[in-house]
């Protein structure tokens, strides 16, 4: 039995757009008509594909048919393009999902040094580089920037380099918390700043250093910005990108916990496994930027 491309797509609008009716608007159609094309969809699967939730998500029936969507839709509109002779064209989106310090330093000149004559518009999703491709493996995008080196079923693996973090403190924090020195007792004491409760790069750095499981009091602060101007106001110490922490050290705004002290996190790029122009101009520009930007 072959499936409906039409159903197809109302599915993956359902899961990107988060509902039965959000979806019915993007598509120009009504929500009962919606409701009937992923009835008609779990019918032919014979499973039940779009857990019914707020937001609407893929059950794990329905991912290998999201990821099958975003495949069809994004070689139809290639095959449309080279048809015109590569003139126009509808946008296709490109959904992604990067690690918020990769987003922060290096990756959005990659996005930028893709062709405009692609006409992509990007969808961009964050998380912490240890589960972005937990959004490749359930098809809600096409593309992530992953600590994860084994492909994905379905994905490409091609490595980036790896991004250098620093043990940092303010040189105020670090004078009130480490006077007697970086030990196991004083990191145990002192506050820590972590982006959210995926990040477990500070914890890392920990057992590392002492070879202890430590369990330092935390500020969780979720957005990179507000990371790197929290351990500058002294709240804690956290572990920056070199990419950004070098600049901070030569101006004294940082001190290093550990001279030298270095945490290294190999990065991957994963992709589907398609013969697609959108992927390969995507890949060719991620690798450039990350040979610049990476160790």
């Amino acid at each position: 039995m072959s499936l409906d491309s039409a159903q197809l797509e109302t599915f993956a609008a359902v899961v990107r757009e988060g509902s039965f009716d959000a979806a019915a608007r993007v598509l120009n159609v009504t929500p009962s008509a919606v409701s009937q094309r992923i009835k008609a969809l779990e019918q032919a699967a014979g499973q039940v594909l779009v857990r019914r939730s707020k937001p609407c998500q893929a059950t794990e029936a329905g991912e290998p048919l999201l990821r099958l969507a975003g495949q069809i839709a994004l070689l139809e509109r290639e095959a449309l393009a080279t048809a015109r002779g590569g003139r126009g064209g509808d946008w296709t989106r490109a959904a992604i999902v990067v690690n918020a310090d990769s987003l922060a330093t290096w990756f959005m000149p990659a996005l930028a040094a893709v062709p405009a004559e692609l006409r992509l518009l990007f969808d961009i999703y964050t998380d912490d580089q240890e589960h972005t491709a937990e959004l490749l493996r359930s098809g809600a995008v096409m593309a992530a920037v992953t600590a994860q080196n084994v492909p994905v079923q379905g994905c490409r693996s091609q490595r980036l380099g790896a991004m250098r973090y620093r043990a940092v403190a303010a040189p105020a924090m670090f004078g009130t918390w480490f006077a007697d020195g970086v030990t196991p007792a004083a990191l145990a004491d002192a506050p820590m700043v972590v982006l959210n409760r995926k990040d477990r790069l500070q914890h890392r750095f920990l057992r590392t250093l002492t070879r202890r499981d430590l369990d330092p009091p935390i500020h969780y602060v979720p957005s990179v910005t507000a990371f790197d101007e929290a351990i500058r106001l002294g709240l804690g110490w956290g572990m920056v990108p070199d990419l950004v922490a070098d600049a901070d050290l030569a101006e004294d705004r940082y001190r290093e916990l550990v001279p030298g002290g270095l945490l290294n996190v190999p990065l991957y790029w994963q992709h589907w496994r398609l013969e697609s122009a959108v992927l390969t101009a995507l890949t060719t520009a991620v690798q450039a930027a990350a040979a610049t930007a990476l160790r």
